[in-house]
């Protein structure tokens, strides 16, 4: 219930701003119950008439507090928060009918309220605290300026702390949500290097067999032919039959090879059937979350051969396109059209969802998750010299629009 640390990744920050928010923490759970423990010594020490009932209210307050305390770890609904601190802040006021020392509650009282909840909520409840606490010096002690002016600098220096820290707590997760972008960004571009490596070598591998060991049993196939046509004696005209048939038997084995070892066969339909698995996984994925997105794929123009790179780029695009519209888009269809113009191929993603402000995601500090995602879109295109076009409006939907050359690439 006490929410007084910002979730940070142990992975990407073990000890960057943790240390301050165990301290802010720790420091309020220390304020409350040394100031609760002041105001019981305050009336046993004073022979107070009133020192039983301070001492149960202060024991009762202290429990309740406890109770929020160990249910800090739980994610709790507003409700439940707002409902710990009303009770908490009801066991404050019966306190500060007692007695005047209770007043100093109010202070740690502040910081709990704007740190359990939320602004628009936690203000006005602490303008209710500052009143509350006025109310109570003022019927113990008459009215002084001291009862009015104490609690309420008390007041605006918590809310300037607490919306400080909500602000620095607000920084530390996107901070720490690009980071993990970054991260993941890292991995995937290192997994797709490997693959394209991997690619490279296995086609390299099938241009060298094609090129010597295809050829050499093509050659020596049709010399044991002609040999064949020109011995007269039966029993060697066999004898270089079998060896003609068992080199055709191994040229057929090297080329079945030399087919599995092409990547992605080299004839122009290789990235459209990856880009029609991805919109399957999307589809499969979306159905089992309860989505109603459909994604489609439309191809135009003659497939050509691409480079591995280019394929590689726009099916990564793909997917991180994909993986915003899934995330964000809170669409209903989205469609994929693959385009072969000749010298360039394009890429559109286009979805019907609630769209965006595409400024916006380059403002700092806002949507960095999004707005990393379509930096690195971009990067991706021009690493190749291409390019990537983003148009969007809220509630318009979005489109991707990537050009890559062919030849460039």
């Amino acid at each position: 219930m006490v929410v007084l640390e910002a979730p940070i990744d142990e992975r990407v920050a073990p000890s960057a701003l943790r240390p301050v928010f165990v301290a802010l923490r720790a420091g309020l759970h220390v304020l409350v119950v040394g100031l609760t423990l002041f105001v019981v010594v305050r009336a046993l020490v004073g022979d107070d008439a009133r020192e039983l009932p301070v001492t149960v209210l202060a024991i009762v307050f202290l429990a309740w507090y406890g109770v929020g305390v160990a249910a800090s770890h739980r994610h709790l609904p507003t409700w439940a928060r707002a409902l710990w601190l009303v009770g908490l802040l009801v066991l404050w006021a019966a306190l500060s009918a007692l007695t005047p020392d209770a007043a100093f509650l109010a202070f740690p009282l502040f910081f709990l309220e704007l740190h359990v909840l939320r602004a628009a909520i936690a203000v006005p409840l602490v303008v209710v605290t500052f009143l509350i606490s006025v109310a109570s010096t003022t019927m113990h002690l008459g009215f002084e300026v001291g009862s009015i002016l104490g609690p309420f600098i008390s007041a605006g220096v918590a809310i300037v702390i607490g919306l400080g820290y909500r602000a620095m707590a607000q920084e530390t997760r996107e901070r720490q949500a690009l980071i993990l972008d970054l991260v993941a960004t890292r991995e995937e571009l290192a997994a797709a290097s490997r693959e394209a490596g991997t690619l490279a070598e296995r086609e390299r591998l099938a241009r060298e067999i094609h090129d010597t060991v295809a050829q050499g049993l093509s050659s020596i196939q049709m010399l044991l032919h002609a040999a064949e046509r020109e011995v007269g004696d039966e029993r060697t005209r066999e004898r270089l039959a079998l060896a003609r048939e068992t080199a055709a038997e191994n040229l057929r084995e090297t080329r079945r090879f030399i087919r599995e070892l092409t990547p992605a066969p080299l004839d122009g339909r290789a990235l459209p059937a990856a880009l029609h698995r991805l919109v399957e996984a999307t589809n499969e994925q979306a159905a089992q979350s309860g989505s109603t997105l459909r994604a489609s794929l439309t191809t135009s123009g003659e497939p050509v051969a691409l480079p591995m790179s280019v394929e590689a780029t726009l099916l990564r695009i793909a997917q991180g396109s994909l993986a915003n519209v899934v995330s964000h888009a809170d669409a209903a269809h989205a469609e994929l059209t693959l385009s072969f113009l000749g010298d360039e191929v394009a890429l559109d993603v286009v979805d019907d969802g609630v769209g965006f402000d595409p400024a916006a995601t380059r403002a700092p500090g806002a949507g960095a998750e999004r707005g990393f995602g379509l930096a690195a879109i971009r990067s991706r295109a021009e690493r190749l010299g291409g390019s990537a076009e983003v148009e969007s409006r809220p509630g318009d939907g979005t489109a991707v629009a990537v050009r890559i050359p062919v030849v460039g690439a």
